[in-house]
């Protein structure tokens, strides 16, 4: 499991994720494609079945779920705040843009 650094993500994202504010949100064309785009971003924002193997450091960057038939994963990454490199520390909003995808896992 994660130390501090990584429950501040965890806690960071799950804000991000349950209301989707706080960073950018991304669907991919086969999850639009899905309809009920809503429904799909419905189960994103309730997700919680975090585990040791689809959240090994505890930072709550990934999941998935059936919708309609087909697998979808959703998942985080942190970019510095121009969006032009990998932030220099996921745990401070002040330097990151957390973006949130929403994909098949097809698509991956």
């Amino acid at each position: 499991m994660g130390d501090d650094n990584s429950a501040a993500i965890a806690r960071l994202n799950d804000a991000a994720r349950t209301t989707l504010s706080d960073c950018r949100v991304v669907m991919t064309q086969g999850v639009a494609d899905l309809g009920n785009v809503g429904e799909v971003f419905e189960k994103v924002c309730s997700y919680t079945d975090f585990n040791e193997r689809n959240d090994p450091y505890g930072e709550h960057d990934f999941g998935s779920f059936e919708f309609a038939g087909q697998l979808v994963f959703w998942k985080f990454d942190y970019f510095d705040v121009d969006l032009l490199m990998h932030s220099p520390d996921a745990s401070d909003p002040a330097v990151t843009c957390r973006v949130l995808t929403v994909m098949l896992a097809e698509e991956y």
